[in-house]
């Protein structure tokens, strides 16, 4: 694939599928872009299946009912969360209700929400999806691995093509939950951090692995947030309101080819969508 990473060394089937996995989602100008830009992307880039991590969707920090179904309606197959999952409590019966949207599985059993999905893709082949928290420099939470472990033992066997978003802090971590579940999992990709990383490889068990794709939002911003704000707080140690920035949005993501044969991903490249390119996109392939 042309702008990706070598080819797996596995054998390749004619008939592979593409994923779009979009980084967090911040604030109005995130839901705006991806608003834009999906619909054409769909069709651009041949996707059978888009996810996005949507925790900070909600003024940048948690999702409501109401935008939940925004953003599925923009063109998003399948939700992951974060930490901030329950900041708003109106999303808790979504939680409960849709099968598209999953909380971490590292959160205790009695939480709400579901621990791992299966979506169809568009080509009509069923997809897991899950998601885990790290724990270094974070709130304390289980250990993802023996829960990762779990949730893909309780998913269905035939399921072969499988998506792990692992929101965690720290790059070695991200590290290391990649190695851990090479050749178990379709890909495992990064959020939380909000700056995409450079190191977007096949592992050698076939899985595509990337340590964060990024943020889907503001970029003339602190992670999303207006600069302003940030430093005079940082600076002074005054508390202020960390609005969420408006310019430079950009839709941040990774593209993965996979065997759905196999599970096994054949390549991986970043994607990033700036204002002028999603305006295009809108204009190309408009709302019905």
């Amino acid at each position: 694939m042309p702008g990706g990473v070598p080819l797996s060394p596995f054998p390749i089937s004619a008939f592979d599928m593409n994923l779009l996995f979009i980084g967090d989602i911040v604030g109005e100008p995130g839901r705006a872009i991806v608003a834009q830009a999906v619909r054409g992307l769909i069709v651009e880039e041949r996707l059978d299946l888009v996810i996005a991590n949507a925790e900070n969707a909600a003024g940048g920090s948690g999702l409501t009912p109401e935008l939940y179904r925004d953003i599925t309606a923009a063109g998003v197959d399948a939700i992951t969360l974060g930490d901030h999952l329950y900041r708003r409590k109106q999303i808790y019966k979504i939680l409960e209700a849709k099968e598209n949207i999953v909380r971490p599985v590292n959160l205790p059993c009695e939480a709400i929400g579901r621990r791992w999905a299966v979506v169809k893709a568009r080509n009509g082949v069923a997809v897991g999806v899950c998601c885990a928290l790290g724990q270094l420099f974070m709130k304390p939470v289980d250990t993802p691995w023996r829960a990762m472990d779990d949730a893909l033992a309780h998913m269905p066997s035939d399921v072969k093509v499988r998506l792990v978003d692992f929101h965690a802090e720290a790059t070695s971590e991200m590290q290391i939950m990649g190695r851990y579940l090479d050749g178990r999992v379709s890909a495992v990709v990064g959020t939380h951090t909000h700056v995409a990383t450079a190191d977007e490889q096949v592992l050698p068990g076939g899985t595509a692995f990337q340590c964060d794709v990024g943020m889907t939002g503001p970029h003339e911003s602190i992670i999303g947030r207006r600069i302003d704000r940030v430093l005079q707080t940082t600076l002074t140690g005054l508390p202020s309101p960390f609005d969420v920035a408006t310019e430079n949005v950009r839709l941040n993501g990774a593209i993965i080819d996979v065997d759905p044969d196999s599970g096994r991903a054949v390549s991986i490249r970043r994607l990033s969508v700036d204002e002028e390119r999603a305006a295009q996109l809108a204009k190309d392939y408009p709302a019905p």
